[in-house]
């Protein structure tokens, strides 16, 4: 399977923030739109992504006027992304190896969707649904 294909299931949609908006508004978007990060945009391009985990750790070491701040001193970047045609496999292990629950997708440098860790989750059970009807229709044609 290919991240494509999860796209195509979901849809490309992604919520964006300008990099210099601050934190009390990347937070009122996070709840607004019911997500877990926002990728940070400046001219239109990606060039992070700012998450509630962000937001804790950032809360906890500096206090409540972290609110106060422009999310681009929060966010984390270099971006880590992938790419439309990459392998669900290779996305999940990179996801699971750098800890990132959160990952956009690029095509050409633009934004072409993102995808989460509950989407790489539900790929792979309808995988394995798929191959234990499979092997059950197998097994009862004998």
């Amino acid at each position: 399977m290919l991240i494509a294909d999860i796209l195509r299931r979901k849809g490309s949609n992604v919520v964006t923030i300008s990099s210099n908006a601050t934190v009390s508004e990347l937070v009122a978007s996070l709840t607004e739109h019911k997500i877990g990060a926002l990728i940070v945009v400046e001219d239109g391009q990606p060039v992070g992504i700012a998450s509630e985990r962000d937001v804790v750790r950032r809360l906890h070491r500096t206090g409540p006027q972290v609110l106060e701040l422009p999310v681009s001193e929060l966010m984390s970047a270099p971006l880590v992304s992938c790419g439309p045609q990459e392998k669900l496999d290779d996305v999940a292990a990179a996801m699971t190896d750098r800890r990132i629950r959160h990952m956009p997708v690029l095509a050409e440098d633009e934004l072409a969707g993102i995808v989460t860790i509950g989407d790489v989750v539900a790929a792979r059970i309808a995988e394995l649904e798929q191959t234990r009807g499979q092997l059950e229709s197998y097994i009862t044609r004998g």
